[in-house]
Order: structure tokens, then C-alpha cells, then sequence
């Protein structure tokens, strides 16, 4: 199930459901070639925090726990073990249990969003997502969670990886601050998607945030195509 993407150049389908999805026929000669676009998954898509928050407390109502603002640092288990050695663990357990990821809620605008931009003229957008280690439950629910939110044509877009960089692609928008793999000089720019822990950051030029899916998403998009006769 685990799709193993180390130097991974992806392919986009070009017949068949997904010829709607900005992957009609391939470009004519002297045309720009399709802008690749890699979208993480927990934290730009899917409400990981928000998700975590809500089940930590259900099911340990009298530990303490970090409020959404207070959250720093993209480690959750780090922050939750600096206030005890036992919430690690605890907080870890919740990610692990059957049905956490499937039933996280979409991000406000990020399935229209994702939507759109797939459906965007020389635009090819995957969904790079990594799964967690104990993987039990969690990458049949990544799938399930883009079938469900997106429809059975999208699955053929969703690539699982614990190492991204290895992925070729224009563009990574993902709210991990730094990542990090086998190579040194992704192809990638990697545009950092504001969440709760990231938020406080201040990024060096010319690193740039995408604030939220009601941000200019497409000028991002737009700023890293090349003219046409200039594509590869």
C-alpha cells in the first residue's frame, strides 16, 4: 500500500478520470511544460491539531493539555512531554488509534482549493503526505480520507513517503518548518503553510508562507511557471 518513492519522477495519468484534473493532453512542442505542485496532507488539508486537541482531551479529561495557540514547535509529543514524561506517550497513542485520521476535518478552504488548482490548465498537483511508523491504521486512512474528500479519481495523485525530498516537484506547500532527507537540493520550493505551531516564525527571504487556502495560492503558483518554449 505504501507507495515507495525514493527518486521518485511522477507521472501524471493523462486519460481517463483524471484528464479533468488540469492533465488533459500532454503539452505541444514549445509549450511550458505542467507546473508540479506537492500538497501535504495533515496540518494543510487535514486539521492534525485541531483533531489531536479534541480526542487528547476526550480521552485523558484530566491531564493537562496545549491550547491551539500555545502550541510550538511542529512535534507535538516534544511540546506535550515538556509538561510531563507520561504525556508523550499519551499524546502519541492518540495519532496511533484506529480511525484519528480518517475522521480529521478538512482545513477551511483547502479541498476547493486543491480542487481548483488540479483543475488548472499545465498543473499537476499530488498529494505528498508522510505516513507515521506504527502504520497499523494510518495509511489505509490517508487514503480513505482523500476518497472521501475528494473523490476515487484523486487517489491515483496521493504519494506516500517518509522522505520528500526525494520527490520531484516545482512546489512542496507543507507546514513542517524544516525538512529534511536523502537530498541535499530538493527540486522543490518549499512554501510553508501557517498552522498553529509555525505561526510565530519568521521566515528569511526569499522563504515564503501560504497564511492559509483563503491566501493568493495561485500568484505562488503562477510566480514559478516558465514562459512557453522555455519548458523541459
Amino acid at each position: 500500500m505504501i507507495l515507495l518513492s525514493s527518486f521518485l519522477h511522477l507521472r501524471p495519468r493523462r486519460c481517463g478520470p483524471l484528464a479533468g484534473l488540469g492533465r488533459g493532453a500532454g503539452p505541444a512542442a514549445g509549450s511550458r511544460r505542467a507546473l508540479r505542485v506537492l500538497v501535504d496532507m495533515d496540518g494543510v488539508l487535514a486539521d492534525f491539531e485541531g483533531g489531536f486537541l479534541k480526542k487528547f482531551r476526550a480521552r485523558y479529561p484530566d491531564k493537562p493539555y496545549i491550547a491551539l495557540e500555545d502550541r510550538r514547535g511542529f512535534w507535538v509529543s516534544e511540546q506535550y512531554g515538556r509538561l510531563g514524561p507520561e504525556l508523550s506517550e499519551k499524546a502519541i497513542s492518540i495519532w496511533e488509534s484506529k480511525n484519528f485520521f480518517i475522521e480529521l476535518e478538512p482545513l477551511p478552504g483547502a479541498v476547493e482549493a486543491v480542487k481548483q488548482m488540479a483543475n488548472l490548465a499545465d498543473t499537476d498537483v499530488f498529494i505528498c503526505t508522510s505516513p507515521i511508523k506504527k502504520y497499523r491504521y494510518c495509511p489505509y486512512e490517508k487514503y480513505a480520507w482523500v476518497e472521501k474528500h475528494f473523490g476515487p479519481e484523486f487517489l491515483e495523485q496521493i504519494v506516500l513517503t517518509r522522505d520528500k525530498t526525494v520527490v520531484s516537484a516545482d512546489l512542496l506547500i507543507d507546514d513542517r518548518p524544516d525538512i529534511t532527507g536523502a537530498e541535499l537540493n530538493p527540486s522543490w520550493e518549499h512554501v510553508l503553510f501557517t498552522a498553529c505551531h509555525n505561526k510565530h516564525l519568521q521566515l528569511k527571504p526569499p522563504s515564503r508562507r501560504l497564511q492559509s487556502w483563503n491566501d493568493d495560492w495561485k500568484a505562488i503558483l503562477d510566480s514559478k511557471r516558465l514562459p512557453p518554449g522555455r519548458g523541459t
